[in-house]
């Protein structure tokens, strides 16, 4: 599981972020974006809702019942132990965070889980690094841009950094040609307004997009 979903996402080098689609859109609404080629989904948890870990596991258990093996899924914005531990239990293969939480990091990496914690500055990239990540996801990237990340390269080259926030089919080029391995897509990507209204192929194009920029001769 763990080999499966690290290949995935450097083969693919995208993880579509579900955030805010209705539960009863949320099978077709991933059916059309793999359709579009993507093969790692995040369900990230609302911390506004008291039940965000259990709502997020119930995502989780009915895209992994619904899609089988054809992607892996994981659980995003999980900022405790106890959180990964809920998500893990209804079958998340991947925890991604916004932030660098050694403790978060470290019962990921003790579930056999892949763990992606989000960092900006160089001190919090290494810090997740050294923590046990296995990806770090530079976030907000849009906010420094691609510049940003070439010039983490030099001394942090070694580091294998996911590109996040506002980041899409329009740039994500511009971005893996900087060094990232790939990137996080959410609202560029999994529109919930085209979620709510079924439209499925407009997904699926978004998907196919994104997915094109990220092809090594895009």
């Amino acid at each position: 599981m763990f080999e499966t979903t690290c290949a995935r996402i450097r083969e693919n080098r995208l993880i579509a972020i579900l955030r805010k689609v209705p539960a009863d859109k949320l099978v077709p609404a991933a059916r059309a974006i793999c359709r579009g080629g993507v093969r790692v989904l995040e369900v990230t948890l609302d911390h506004s809702r008291t039940d965000c870990a259990a709502e997020a596991a119930a995502a989780i258990r009915t895209l992994r019942e619904a899609l089988g093996g054809e992607v892996s899924v994981g659980a995003g914005t999980v900022l405790t132990p106890e959180e990964v531990d809920a998500v893990a239990d209804a079958g998340a293969e991947l925890i991604v965070s916004p932030n660098v939480n050694e403790a978060v990091i470290l019962r990921t990496v003790e579930r056999g889980l892949v763990s992606c914690p989000g960092a900006l500055t160089p001190s919090e990239i290494v810090s997740a690094w050294e923590s046990g990540a296995t990806f770090v996801k530079v976030f907000p990237a849009g906010v420094m841009g691609a510049k940003y990340i070439k010039d983490l390269q030099g001394p942090l080259g070694h580091i294998p950094l996911l590109a996040v926030g506002g980041v899409g089919a329009e740039n994500a080029a511009e971005y893996l040609r900087a060094g990232v391995l790939g990137i996080g897509a959410g609202g560029k990507l999994v529109d919930a307004g085209l979620s709510r209204s079924c439209d499925w192929e407009a997904l699926e194009a978004n998907a196919r997009a994104v997915c094109a920029a990220l092809r090594p001769e895009a």
